[in-house]
C-alpha cells in the first residue's frame, strides 16, 4: 500500500496534476523546494522535506534529502521484521514512492556561453541518491523518473475504495530498470563532459572526443539474425535522437526489419535527403548492399522512380527504394510490380497505402524529413572503436575550380553536383556516370578506380544507357591518367573530383589533350 511520497523534479511537466491525483487517493506528500512551493500554492497538501527530518537545507540546497530518515524509509526491506523494527526506533515512515528527476546537466553544458562553475552545480547529488536507493528496493518503492509514466502509475494505484492501491511488481520492475538507465546516462554526460576539457578548463575549447566515452541507446528490437544467419543481432537507437534520422521510422506495414534492411534503409534515406535539400525536386534512390544502384531527380515522386530504375533495373531486385517526397498511388502501383525488400518515404496518400497493402511482405517505412545528422560516425574493430565527426559537408558550386581550359556549361555545372551528390553516398573507389539530373552507370567499392570506371560503364551499357556526354564523379583523386581515359573512352565529357594527387597535372594534361571540362572540389568523399 503507498501510503508516503517523496516529490522532488528539475522537470514539472505534470507534477502537479500528478500529486492532486495522489493527495485524492490519500497519499501523505513530501517534498523539496521549487516543488514543494509549486504544490503548496496549488492547494496540494505538502510536508517539506526539511520539516519531516527535523534538518534545514543546507549549503545552498546541495544537502537536503541526504538524510537517514529519507533514505531509511526508502531503503527499509518490508519483509525483514528487523529493518522495519528500526524504523519504529527511529520514527521513520517507509516511504513507498519516489518521484525524482535530476537537474538539467545535458541541457546546461549544450549552452554555448556554459561555464565550468554551472556545470558542477547542475550534477545532481540528492536525485540520483533517490532514484537508486527507490530502484534497489523497487519490490516495496515505486519510483519514477519519467512524467511520461505518471498516467501508468496512477492507473494501477486507483482503486474500487478511492485509497491509494498496489502497483504491480512487474511495473515496480519496469520503471526500476528505467532509473538505472536513467542514471547510467546521466553519469554518462557528466563524465563525457569533464573529460572533454582541456588543462585550461574552458567550455569553448573542449574537445568533440572526450578522453572517456560513454554511449547511451536503447533497443528498439531483436533481429531474426544479423548479416547472415549464423550471426545473433539487435537494433538500438540513440536517445540523444536526431531529426530526420532512420532511427525515427515509422513502421506501417510488412516484415520485420532485418539487420541488412535497416544498413541499406539508412544509405538509402541519407542519400535522399541530401539530394532533396540540394535540389528542392522530387527525388528518388535505390540501395542494393549499401550502394546506390539508382538516383534520379523529377518533377513528381513516379517520374524520379522511373528515371532512378532505368540505370540498372537488374541491381533493383530486392533493392530499398526512397523518396523525399509524398509516395501517391500511381508511383505505389509501378512499385508493386517489383520485388523490393523496403519502401520508405516521408509520407503515404491513402490510395498508396491501398495499393501496398496487397503486397504484405514489403516493409514500408514513414520518416519525417529532417536536417539532423548523427554527432558522431562509430565503427567498431578488434578491441576498440573508431569515433569520426560524420560527413556533413556538401560541397557548393561556389567551391569549386575548374581546372582545364574547357569550361563547363550551366547544364554539365548542374549534373556535375548532381553526380557528386550521389558519389558521396557510393562505396569507395567510387565512379559514378550521370546526365540530366540521373544515374547512368554506377561503379562501387573496387580496389582500383579504373576498375570502378570500368563497371559503371559496363552497367550504364546492359542498362542501354548512352554515356555520351555524360559527367562523371569520382569520390577521390584519380592517382593516374588512366582511369579518366577510361570514363572518356566511354563517352564523357565532364568530370568533378577532388584532386591532391601528386600526379594532378599529369590528369589536368590528359583532360585538356582529350577535351573534356574537369572540376576540383577539393573535399574527398571516401566512404568505408
Amino acid at each position: 500500500m503507498i501510503k508516503q511520497a517523496l516529490i522532488s523534479v528539475s522537470d514539472k511537466s505534470g507534477v502537479l496534476d500528478f500529486a492532486r491525483a495522489l493527495a485524492a487517493l490519500g497519499v501523505n506528500i513530501l517534498s523539496t523546494g521549487g516543488t514543494a512551493k509549486l504544490l503548496a500554492e496549488n492547494g496540494v497538501a505538502v510536508t517539506e522535506v526539511a520539516d519531516y527530518t527535523g534538518f534545514p537545507e543546507m549549503l545552498d540546497g546541495r544537502v537536503k534529502t541526504l538524510h537517514p530518515k529519507v533514505h531509511g524509509g526508502i531503503l527499509a526491506r518490508r519483509d525483514f521484521p528487523e529493518h522495519m523494527a528500526k524504523l519504529v526506533e527511529h520514527d521513520m515512515p517507509t516511504i513507498d514512492m519516489v518521484v525524482v528527476n535530476l537537474y538539467p546537466f545535458q541541457a546546461t553544458v549544450a549552452k554555448d556561453q556554459c561555464t565550468l562553475d554551472e556545470a558542477i552545480e547542475n550534477i545532481d547529488i540528492g536525485g540520483p541518491t533517490m532514484l537508486r536507493a527507490a530502484a534497489k528496493n523497487h519490490k516495496d518503492v515505486v519510483v519514477v523518473c519519467d512524467p511520461a509514466d505518471y498516467g501508468v502509475v496512477l492507473a494501477e494505484m486507483k482503486a474500487v475504495d478511492g485509497t491509494a492501491g498496489n502497483v504491480s511488481y512487474d511495473t515496480k520492475f519496469m520503471l526500476a530498470k528505467k532509473v538505472f538507465a536513467h542514471t547510467a546516462q546521466y553519469d554518462g554526460a557528466i563524465t563525457n563532459y569533464l573529460t572533454s576539457l582541456g588543462s585550461d578548463r574552458e567550455h569553448a575549447s573542449r574537445s568533440p572526443y572526450p578522453q572517456t566515452l560513454n554511449l547511451a541507446f536503447e533497443k528498439v528490437q531483436d533481429m531474426r539474425y544479423g548479416e547472415n544467419p549464423h550471426q545473433t543481432a539487435a537494433f538500438y537507437r540513440d536517445l540523444q535522437g536526431t531529426a530526420g534520422a532512420l532511427g525515427n521510422y515509422h513502421q506501417l506495414q510488412g516484415k520485420e526489419l532485418s539487420y541488412n534492411n535497416i544498413g541499406d534503409a539508412d544509405a538509402a534515406w541519407e542519400c535522399v535527403k541530401s539530394l532533396g535539400r540540394f535540389e528542392q525536386s522530387a527525388a528518388c534512390v535505390i540501395v542494393k548492399h549499401a550502394n546506390p544502384c539508382g538516383v534520379a531527380l523529377g518533377a513528381s515522386a513516379g517520374e524520379a522512380f522511373s528515371r532512378a530504375l532505368q540505370t540498372d533495373p537488374t541491381s533493383a531486385f530486392g533493392g530499398i527504394i526512397a523518396f523525399n517526397t509524398e509516395l501517391d498511388g500511381k508511383t505505389a502501383g509501378e512499385i508493386a510490380k517489383l520485388f523490393v525488400e523496403v519502401l520508405i518515404a516521408p509520407s503515404f496518400s491513402a490510395e498508396a497505402k491501398q495499393i501496398l497493402s496487397s503486397k504484405q511482405n514489403v516493409r514500408i517505412l514513414e520518416i519525417a524529413l529532417g536536417n539532423g545528422i548523427n554527432t558522431m560516425d562509430l565503427k567498431r574493430v578488434g578491441g576498440g572503436l573508431l569515433v569520426q565527426a560524420p560527413d556533413a559537408k556538401n560541397v557548393q558550386i561556389g567551391d569549386l575550380k575548374v581546372v582545364t581550359t574547357l569550361q563547363p556549361t550551366q547544364q554539365q555545372l548542374q549534373d556535375m553536383m548532381f553526380a557528386w551528390r550521389v558519389a558521396k553516398f557510393v562505396k569507395s573507389n567510387a565512379i559514378v556516370f550521370c546526365g540530366n539530373n540521373m544515374t547512368l552507370g554506377v561503379g562501387a567499392g573496387q580496389m582500383s578506380r579504373v576498375d570502378s570506371a570500368r563497371i559503371a560503364s559496363i552497367k550504364a551499357h546492359n542498362a542501354g544507357l548512352s554515356l555520351t556526354g555524360s559527367v562523371v564523379a569520382s569520390d577521390a583523386f584519380f592517382p593516374f591518367r588512366d582511369g579518366l581515359d577510361v570514363v572518356i573512352d566511354a563517352g564523357a565529357s565532364c568530370v568533378i573530383q577532388p584532386g591532391g594527387s601528386m600526379r594532378d597535372q599529369e590528369v589536368i594534361d590528359a583532360a585538356n589533350e582529350r577535351g573534356i571540362v574537369m572540376l576540383y572540389t577539393g573535399t574527398r568523399h571516401f566512404r568505408h
